[in-house]
């Protein structure tokens, strides 16, 4: 079996894969702090609530917080005796390199949805996740990652509007009845809601003109289907794209690698 680990800035993913489908996902908060064996202690003790047969022999890491991946990797090494695959390393290598300006250090949340996109559709997409960021990823007809587009999430906007107003009070993102809100919460929801309708239509709007040719927008991340429910952004929405995209980079390892 296989453990597929994605570390992002707020949350940590723990998805199990027994090479046809994933038995079980399995989230905490991320903790730079958080040892080897407090991982081991959170992970053994949720896992009992499935009934799996566990034989972990492969562990593959994606982390946008390097400070986690040493203990992620003693974590690997002590319980699993393994050596895992950390993606955005050297010896981790990818089904097709990216093509990004010399020097550039890319996500590794980035390069897995962009190998998990190209592996269920094809070239030519824009991969949006919807995560502590929001970001734009475009993935070329060989299936490289070429670059892409970073906005602030939308969480991380409203908090940014509550601590910088402080009359403004924090509000759950939600579609408002109307453009124009009657009250403060609603006004708020308006202009994040719509503000980031906006955003995500003229971005990939301006991606598309620029690569001339059609492009297949595919969406991950926990807020895509409230979008997707209310104004059909995307071509598709993939809620394991990421954990997807780590087996196909850990298959193409064992396939290619050393």
């Amino acid at each position: 079996m296989l453990l597929a680990i994605d570390c992002g800035n707020t949350n940590t993913v723990f998805s199990i894969w027994d090479g046809e489908k994933f038995l079980c996902t399995l989230r905490t908060s991320t903790h730079h702090s958080r040892t080897a064996d407090a991982y081991f202690t959170w992970f053994s003790t949720l896992i009992k609530h499935y009934e799996i047969d566990l034989d972990i022999k492969e562990v593959i890491i994606s982390s946008t917080v390097p400070r986690v991946v040493f203990n992620l990797r003693v974590f690997a090494d002590r319980f699993f005796g393994c050596r895992p695959y950390v993606v955005g390393r050297p010896e981790c290598l990818l089904p097709v390199e990216a093509r990004v300006d010399e020097g550039t250090i890319v996500g590794p949340d980035r390069l897995v949805n962009a190998a998990g996109a190209y592996n269920r559709h094809g070239g030519d997409l824009i991969v949006v996740d919807f995560g502590t960021a929001t970001t734009f990823d475009v993935v070329a007809a060989d299936g490289a990652y070429i670059g892409g587009v970073i906005a602030p999430g939308v969480n991380l906007s409203l908090e940014a509007l509550h601590n910088a107003a402080a009359a403004l009070p924090h509000v759950d993102i939600a579609k408002p009845q109307s453009v124009i809100g009657t009250n403060t919460v609603a006004c708020i929801q308006s202009g994040v809601f719509w503000g980031y309708v906006g955003l995500v239509r003229e971005i990939c709007a301006r991606i598309k003109a620029e690569r001339e040719r059609p492009m297949e927008v595919i969406a991950t991340g926990g807020l895509a289907p409230l979008f997707q429910q209310s104004v059909q952004l995307f071509d598709r929405f993939e809620e394991d794209l990421t954990m997807h995209g780590l087996t196909v980079i850990h298959n193409y390892n064992k396939e290619h690698g050393n």
